[in-house]
């Protein structure tokens, strides 16, 4: 009988992922008057930009094991209920809460309100491309691609041609042969999802290639890969582009895998996991963190203390972004605290009655294990 792995860094990697995406959203930025200015607030927002390809990683490493268990069809199957249902709550929740907003503007200033199906359907589609809601349609796509190819799964070369596809999301930041959005590359992230699949299936050769890297190395080229991706963000930022912090420019793509390497060798954080539960609470707080930053944050601090964002300075902007990111990150993770209590807790991704249903297997895997 097969026993599976105990891969106990990946609560770590999730959680501070999942901080690094609420942090992103929570940025705060524009154009300011000096380039020293300018060039440190886009290092400010290169510092978590790692964290979406990680995601990928790790939900590649997650996953690999389920497509031996289950057939394509029973795994999409399983995948819609754990994912997709709370995903879609949550899409209609926040959608309402727009539809309301624009209905109090239309009482309150009598702004123009269009018809229903005209703002639904652009409501809709903003949502899920420009939102973080983007990332579940999005991986689930690239999970489709593995599972149609599954036969190809472990080839090296299969790797290699999907690494390619991304890289045309990478030139294609630069010649706009399509819109550059990485909240739009359907297959640029497929590589990395591959990637977490195959580390996976080597990952005793992954530990081993580990422990022969020192934590010197890792963090040097680490430093040198931020300044690679701040300086090309830089120069995407001063030729006018609005996409100059794209996931899938070239050097992020090297420095996500640089910061994925150096989170895998510090494996678990005791901290993180017994206080923080990333199995529990990472899905919600994805959820549930882009209403709370849309609907809570303004009133709080840009109506109440009547902040222009334009004219904050690049500390001042630091500055709010820490505040937004704690009030974001707290609101998130005691409000799926609260759901993981009740029944509803399928809001979340959590199954009511997935513990009792594994019990008997977490047992016999403890016992093997002892």
């Amino acid at each position: 009988m097969r026993y599976k792995k105990n891969f106990d860094f990946v609560d770590t990697i999730r959680c501070i992922s999942m901080m690094g995406i609420v942090f992103e959203h929570s940025m705060v930025y524009h154009k300011y008057q000096t380039l020293p200015e300018n060039l440190l607030g886009i290092a400010f927002i290169q510092l978590f930009k790692f964290v979406t390809i990680a995601f990928f990683i790790i939900g590649g490493f997650l996953i690999n094991h389920k497509f031996q268990e289950y057939t394509p069809g029973q795994y999409l199957k399983n995948r819609f209920a754990n994912t997709v249902k709370p995903w879609l709550f949550w899409l209609i929740i926040l959608i309402s809460l727009d539809f309301l907003h624009l209905f109090y503007r239309h009482i309150r200033y009598q702004s123009p309100i269009p018809f229903f199906n005209t703002f639904l359907s652009h409501d809709l589609s903003q949502t899920i491309l420009y939102t973080s809601f983007w990332f579940i349609p999005n991986f689930l796509i690239c999970i489709s691609v593995l599972l149609i190819f599954r036969r190809f799964l472990y080839k090296l070369w299969f790797g290699i041609f999907l690494g390619i596809v991304s890289s045309i999301y990478s030139v294609n930041i630069y010649w706009h042969w399509f819109i550059p959005d990485h909240t739009t590359a359907l297959f640029g992230f497929v590589c990395y999802l591959w990637l977490g699949v195959y580390m996976n299936k080597h990952y005793d050769k992954v530990v081993l290639l580990m422990k022969q890297i020192s934590y010197a190395k890792l963090i040097i080229i680490n430093i040198i890969l931020f300044g690679l991706a701040t300086a090309e963000s830089m120069y995407i930022f001063q030729k006018g582009d609005l996409d100059y912090a794209n996931t899938l420019r070239i050097t992020n793509i090297f420095f996500s895998l640089g910061m994925f390497a150096l989170l895998l060798k510090i494996g678990k954080i005791n901290w993180i996991s017994n206080n923080l539960a990333p199995r529990k609470t990472t899905f919600g707080i994805y959820l549930t963190h882009w209403m709370i930053l849309t609907y809570l944050i303004p009133p709080i601090i840009l109506i109440l203390y009547h902040i222009n964002l334009e004219e904050l300075t690049v500390f001042q902007s630091v500055g709010l972004t820490l505040v937004r990111f704690t009030i974001i990150y707290i609101a998130s993770f005691l409000l799926v605290q609260i759901i993981a209590l009740t029944k509803y807790k399928w809001l979340i991704g959590i199954k009511p009655e997935e513990k009792k249903k594994n019990a008997p297997l977490k047992a016999l895997e403890l016992q093997h294990q002892s």
